[in-house]
């Protein structure tokens, strides 16, 4: 199937929330009510219930309980609330999927988000951008899946959605990856340029001109993230650690090897996201 072909399948494309998209929109505008935001994400009963467990889990420490959407934005800020609410609203798009498992699915991009917004301190870019892209990197899979589940089913019996070769695979099927399919899904939804770019160029950030310092994160932290899926030993990460990327972004392997907190404990409180 041809990629503006998959785009026309409307079972394809995720069921988000209208606020949702208003809150993709704000990446774009200058002039946003935070108080109308405050309103309509307090609106919908699911993502401000999922907004407050994360607001109130240990990933975020805050010192009291949060207990409105308006407390949420004084003590997380407006940029954290976006990333959680555009975030709960993306993982909760698909409700079932053939042959796929959405709570693995989403908890191995949660960890390529949450491995994503650490290393984006390490190397001093934009936290909230990394974690959002790296929850999203992902999700071309699904589009794929819910727009040809045959030909993806086909193909999941070769090697599972998580395994290093399946982009490759992807492109030899269908001349496309999952990579290009979520690059052209936040394009459609009208994210920032620099959020498509990551989403495509993550797969192979070093070939990117100019380099993409975002996507280059994201490629360590899903890889990062496969290891944690696949049950990889510390000898598997040692001889499969990108240290060209590492280099690249001025960071020592070792950053990930050893200095990286464990994943469990890094995205602590954060499966409240899976719903």
């Amino acid at each position: 199937m041809q990629l503006e072909a998959l785009f026309k399948q409307p079972q394809a494309l995720p069921a988000v929330p209208k606020i949702v998209h208003e809150l993709i929109d704000s990446f774009n505008s200058e002039d946003i009510s935070i108080d109308e935001i405050a309103k309509k994400i307090a609106a919908d009963p699911v993502l401000s219930a999922r907004l407050l467990r994360l607001a109130n889990s240990a990933y975020y420490h805050v010192s009291r309980t949060v207990g409105t959407v308006n407390d949420a934005m004084t003590m997380l800020g407006f940029v954290t609330v976006r990333t959680l609410v555009i975030s709960s609203g993306l993982t909760g798009g698909y409700k079932s999927m053939p042959g796929l498992d959405l709570t693995q699915f989403w908890r191995y991009g949660l960890h390529t988000a949450a491995v994503a917004g650490w290393l984006a301190k390490k190397v001093g870019i934009n936290g909230d951008q990394a974690f959002t892209v790296g929850l999203m990197h992902c999700i071309g899979q699904l589009v794929m899946h819910a727009g040809m589940p045959e030909p993806m089913l086909h193909l999941d019996k070769q090697a599972n959605p998580m395994d290093a070769r399946r982009l490759d695979m992807e492109t030899a099927s269908f001349g496309y990856n999952f990579a290009t399919v979520g690059a052209e899904l936040a394009r459609q939804w009208r994210f920032p340029q620099p959020f498509v770019e990551a989403i495509k160029h993550f797969p192979a950030p070093l070939d990117a001109q100019p380099f993409d310092q975002v996507a280059a994160v994201i490629h360590l932290a899903a890889w990062r993230a496969r290891g944690e899926h696949n049950k990889a030993t510390q000898e598997d990460l040692e001889g499969t650690v990108p240290s060209g990327v590492c280099a690249k972004l001025g960071l020592s392997p070792d950053v990930l090897l050893k200095e990286l907190p464990p994943l469990s404990e890094l995205c602590e409180g954060m499966e409240a996201m899976l719903g």
